[in-house]
């Protein structure tokens, strides 16, 4: 990675839910090489994973006997596990995302687990303006689009909450999570573009937090470090991305040239696109359809506008910054996306 990364001698031994995810495999790979034991939780068995020597439990993050059993002589939980997306019945991101999540905080106290990181979001502040340079004094949204939103609001609550001396607690607001091994973000524009379906929302201005996924990894690492060390980051949320935000339309194009994609050129006004997110969304729950319209309410306000933050609280309390650069980043993406 290009970064001399310790941990203390205090974290033997480590549990990632979520651990066969995106960015819970990128911790996973990060805590093996720092000679952490590492246990996985997830939704299936990982073979690549146990390659590495990670060990694997199948299994939800809700099941309370599951997770106690998983928590048992481990020294730090990081709690990556969630239900993504911006479309789906609240009861599904309420039953993953938020009773998971009481359920991890309520085993850690119950084996006196010492320190639990948290994988938030950036979106749990996302109040339906602009946000240029935004920092963690920002006040939780109070309007949500999107159940995803809402339940790592709640979420995010139950884990800060919890912070205390027997169990010391921080969150870690990654934004725009993309890098090889995306599955979510980067198959997605791809597709669209490749299919020519993608129009910009917007006169194309606003600027985006983007967040390569070694950096994510790294601050993840930075957060243990700080808890089993300092402890000054314990009780606190911290916005973590490349460290200048990008124009999302030229950035989204860069990346589109790369592919031998054709540029987004088309476009519509943010209205319109809202407008369509609203329609859309009222078709869908009246037909039940399950599958994710192709504009929502949320899409629109996240393509059209400015959501940028500040770091500085992450360089000051986890001594962050990114050890991979935008640039660097994409030429390794597009490598991957290649092969």
């Amino acid at each position: 990675m290009g970064t001399k990364e310790t941990l203390s001698p205090s974290i033997k031994k480590a549990l990632v839910t979520g651990g066969g995810g995106f960015v819970g495999k990128a911790v996973v790979k990060r805590l093996l090489e720092l000679g952490v034991k590492t246990m996985v939780l997830g939704r299936h068995r990982y073979p690549d994973i146990e390659l590495l020597g990670a060990e694997c439990t199948v299994g939800n993050v809700s099941d309370a006997g599951l997770i106690d059993k998983a928590t048992e002589g481990v020294d730090i939980v990081f709690h990556v596990a969630a239900l993504a997306g911006i479309w789906g019945s609240w009861n599904e991101y309420y039953a993953t995302n938020v009773l998971g999540t009481e359920v991890v905080v309520s085993s850690c106290r119950k084996n006196a687990v010492p320190m639990l990181v948290y994988t938030s979001t950036p979106s749990v502040v996302f109040n339906r303006i602009d946000i240029e340079g935004g920092d963690e004094s920002l006040a939780y949204a109070d309007e949500y689009l999107c159940n995803y939103a809402k339940s790592k609001v709640l979420a995010e609550r139950t884990v800060l909450g919890a912070n205390c001396a027997s169990l010391l607690t921080c969150a870690i607001r990654p934004h725009l999570i993309w890098g090889p091994g995306d599955p979510h973000l980067l198959p997605r524009l791809l597709e669209s573009g490749s299919k020519k379906i993608l129009k910009r929302v917007g006169d194309g201005s606003n600027l985006v937090d983007i967040s390569y996924i070694d950096n994510v990894a790294h601050a993840h690492i930075l957060a243990a470090k700080n808890l089993s060390e300092k402890g000054t980051a314990a009780g606190k949320p911290y916005f973590i991305s490349q460290g200048e935000p990008v124009n999302l339309w030229d950035w989204i194009n860069e990346l589109f040239v790369a592919m031998n994609i054709d540029e987004v050129k088309a476009s519509l006004s943010f209205p319109v696109a809202y407008r369509l997110g609203a329609v859309l969304e009222a078709l869908y729950k009246i037909t039940r359809l399950k599958k994710e319209p192709k504009m929502t309410r949320f899409l629109a306000e996240q393509l059209a506008k400015s959501h940028y933050f500040s770091i500085e609280n992450a360089q000051k309390d986890l001594g962050y910054e990114p050890v991979i650069s935008t640039a660097e980043g994409l030429r390794r993406t597009v490598q991957w996306l290649k092969t």
